[in-house]
């Protein structure tokens, strides 16, 4: 079995299936990326409390419960609902030395899962909400979050998620399938300055006000509600095959719009460097230059516009400082096992 590899920036070859890395349903829904590096890059210590603010497949989650060890505490975020049906997954192995289950769990009005051993607590909302939720737990410091902002392999293979355009499919995209914002309703409603904008500054694309007219003037003949029309519509764009990766722009450019991407991360890392106690460490893996850019702002400055604030004495003031000078890629044999991590980079840095 084969499929399309379609990471931000990149398609065009048909890669092998992503290893099972252990845990039934943990590896269809997605493979962890930089697993070791990231979790490593937390330095987790025994009795800390943590925060996987995209748990997914729940891979990073399961190591840094291993890590653990049946002590401290873990909460892990996802706003898609079907990550939730892998709390029992990432159970099987369990996580203390003991050999007992972690992750034996009580449903709370679908909102959240907590563990019986108050070892791990899912939580199924947005990440922006970071700060919310953990003054709603009573926690006010932590030890150390980390987060994979990759789109799970569960996004793109679901042709009904209207993620890839692999499929003809419904135009959705909504991460939170409650959302009421869907990439159909941006084609059809936004105006061609507000379309243009949107190719703009999330997809890079050169040709984004062409595109936004050729889509209000398609539209106005017949509403674009699926991946097929929306690609019929635009295919003076993307004919050639070396052009094939602006089309993976301009469907990240709509999946950003529709989840709001870039202003959940700015508020998710604001909480994040709010709330991490002195020494504690934020672990982050990009994969695109828009998102890897606030990241690396906000490790070097502390805030999302990278503007360097400076004492009397011309010392820069900053919440955090860099762990490596140099961002994490993936080996070459994870890249070997995973093509999907290709554009993979880990950035780690601790509270000042």
């Amino acid at each position: 079995m084969t499929y399309q590899t379609e990471n931000s920036g990149y398609v065009g070859r048909s890669d092998p299936q992503p290893p099972n890395l252990g845990g039934s349903g943990c590896t269809a829904y997605h493979v962890p990326v930089l697993l070791t590096e990231s979790v490593d890059g937390l330095d987790i210590q025994p009795g800390g409390v943590y925060v996987d603010v995209t748990f997914g497949g729940g891979g990073h989650s399961r190591e840094i419960l291993r890590r653990l060890n049946g002590k401290g505490h873990l909460y892990s975020f996802d706003q898609d609902s079907d990550a939730q049906k892998n709390i029992a997954a990432i159970n099987d192995g369990g996580f203390n030395s003991a050999g007992n289950n972690c992750l034996n769990r009580e449903d709370n009005g679908g909102r959240n899962s907590k563990d019986n051993n108050d070892n791990f607590t899912f939580v199924l909302s947005n990440f922006r909400y970071l700060k919310n939720w953990m003054r709603y737990y009573g926690v006010e410091q932590l030890d150390g979050v980390l987060a994979d902002l990759g789109v799970s392999s569960h996004h793109f293979d679901e042709a009904e998620r209207g993620f890839s355009f692999r499929f003809d499919a419904p135009l959705d995209m909504r991460m939170n399938q409650k959302g009421s914002l869907t990439a159909a309703q941006i084609v059809n409603s936004y105006s061609e300055e507000q379309l243009a904008d949107v190719f703009y500054l999330y997809g890079e694309l050169k040709q984004a006000r062409r595109l936004a007219a050729t889509l209000v003037k398609q539209r106005q003949q017949q509403p674009i509600t699926t991946t097929g029309q929306l690609l019929q519509a635009t295919e003076q764009f993307f004919a050639r095959q070396r052009e094939k990766k602006e089309v993976t722009k301009m469907f990240q450019a709509l999946r950003i719009e529709v989840n709001q991407e870039m202003e959940a991360l700015r508020d998710m890392l604001n909480a994040a460097c709010q709330l991490l106690r002195p020494g504690g460490r934020l672990s982050v893996i990009t994969y695109h230059s828009l998102e890897d850019r606030i990241v690396k702002n906000v490790m070097r400055a502390g805030n999302a516009d990278g503007h360097m604030e400076q004492d009397f004495y011309g010392r820069i003031i900053a919440p955090l400082h860099l762990i490596y000078n140099k961002t994490i890629t993936p080996t070459a044999e994870e890249l070997e096992a995973n093509p999907r991590s290709r554009s993979a980079k880990l950035r780690v840095a601790e509270k000042n």
